[in-house]
């Protein structure tokens, strides 16, 4: 081999060794953070991040211990919550609740409330459905009013050991004054923890057949389709649930714009993921947006298929 040939092939080799490096660096949890970081120093808001692989051996979080208001995230909770007492047998899934016309509040979401303007005597089960997939309001209040009141549900998840979220206040009342919001809050570490217990150790919190039941429902929410799932790959299985404020009509700030979930990727692993959006100025597409473009560079990242 002449000299030229030699050196030819040494630049060869090095550029080659210098891609591979480059790749190991690209897919560390450290370009993730920063390419976070970029999405988040972008926009005029406070953003919460947390992020763990389906191993657990990657983790993320921005603002990860700070509380940010839940809104109706929390319906996941109360949902983990109400299933625990069918598989306790102290509830049933086919028993009939009562909702009267005097719940069916004007002001509150309801999809519930438009099909049922009467009021209905629904199973547990059809109010779980409504609560979880459509984010309904008072098929929510009348869950809480079937635990116990907020505190019942609160008291569930520290008695499972879960910390540093609160849940005092029911939809009726968190949609009537804007400040009172904050005193149901989590953080984006509390979230993910819950998210993990009750995917990844399925017995921990509920039967299988409960936990089958708030899967299928998370998977099939109708909530915030721009959120979590909105640049992922078309037919991306995500689970979750969505929390709003809508903006103060004073001040025109956001206090709450989330998503909490788990994603799949193409080989069948996954990764927690919650995402809480708050103090913000942004109008309501940049604030579902600054979701989409975490969720995305998580995709991204653990994404082992190209």
């Amino acid at each position: 081999m002449t000299m030229k040939r030699m050196t030819r092939v040494l630049n060869l080799a090095a550029a080659l060794l210098l891609f591979l490096a480059y790749q190991a660096s690209a897919q560390t949890p450290d370009s993730l953070r920063e390419k976070i970081q970029q999405i988040i120093s972008a926009r005029n808001a406070t953003v919460g991040v947390s992020i763990v692989s389906g191993n657990g051996k990657d983790t993320l979080s921005f603002n990860g211990d700070r509380r940010f208001p839940m809104q109706s995230v929390f319906k996941f909770h109360i949902a983990l919550a109400a299933l625990s007492q069918v598989d306790a047998g102290k509830l049933s899934l086919a028993q009939k609740i009562k909702i009267g016309k005097k719940d069916l509040l004007p002001g509150l979401h309801s999809p519930l409330r438009e099909k049922y303007p009467n009021g209905a005597t629904l199973p547990l089960a059809e109010i779980i459905h409504y609560t979880v997939s459509h984010s309904d309001n008072v098929g929510c209040d009348a869950l809480l009013r079937l635990l116990g009141g907020p505190q019942g549900v609160e008291s569930y998840f520290s008695g499972k050991g879960f910390r540093d979220l609160s849940i005092k206040i029911n939809e009726e009342v968190m949609q009537n004054d804007w400040d009172l919001q904050f005193q149901n809050w989590t953080t984006p570490k509390a979230a993910t923890k819950v998210l993990e217990a009750f995917y990844r150790n399925k017995g921990k919190l509920l039967s299988p057949e409960s936990h089958s039941l708030v899967w299928k429902e998370m998977r099939e929410n109708e909530t915030g389709k721009k959120r979590l799932k909105g640049l992922l790959p078309r037919g991306t299985v995500v689970a979750h649930k969505t929390g709003s404020s809508g903006a103060n009509k004073a001040t025109g700030i956001t206090a709450a714009v989330n998503d909490i979930g788990i994603v799949f990727l193409p080989n069948g692993e996954y990764f927690f993921i919650s995402v809480f959006v708050s103090d913000s100025k942004e109008d309501p597409e940049t604030n579902e947006k600054i979701i989409a473009d975490i969720s995305k560079a998580a995709w991204g990242f653990f994404n082992t298929e190209g």
